[in-house]
């Protein structure tokens, strides 16, 4: 049996030369940072959340060891920390955003694809604004 060259394709697969029949948009990228958000605070968070509590319990030097990995010997964050700790702040008001935009939804309202896209969109900026005015904060303080 002969296959057809022109039979049509199932519109999930590729069309051409791995071209895909969708397009990314914010509501997808908001979907999946969700998600990866989530299992970010949830695995990186808790780690270091074991890791310091455990350091507390095992006295000063381990202590002083967990300290030593994030910050500077006057106290300052250094390279590391700063990393750490801007990713996961900023993953809590990401996904905090991508929730409240979820909740929304959950009313029945913006469901319409421009709203949609906004919000999804919005999302992100916020939570740009947020972690910025949060690290602002925290060095005025």
């Amino acid at each position: 049996m002969a296959t057809r060259p022109d039979r049509p394709r199932s519109p999930h697969l590729f069309s051409g030369p791995l071209a895909l029949h969708y397009r990314w948009s914010p509501a997808m990228a908001a979907s999946i940072f969700h998600r990866v958000t989530g299992d970010g605070m949830a695995t990186v968070g808790t780690a270091l959340l074991v890791w310091w509590l455990a350091a507390i319990a095992a006295g000063p030097d381990a202590y002083a060891a967990f300290l030593n990995v994030f910050t500077h010997a006057d106290g300052g964050l250094n390279p590391i920390g700063w990393v750490v700790g801007v990713a996961l702040t900023w993953a809590v008001f990401q996904h905090m955003m991508s929730g409240i935009r979820h909740l929304v939804m959950d009313t029945g309202a913006a469901f319409e694809l421009k709203t949609n896209r906004t919000l999804a969109a919005l999302t992100f900026v916020a939570s740009v604004l947020l972690t910025a005015a949060f690290w602002l904060y925290l060095g005025i303080k």
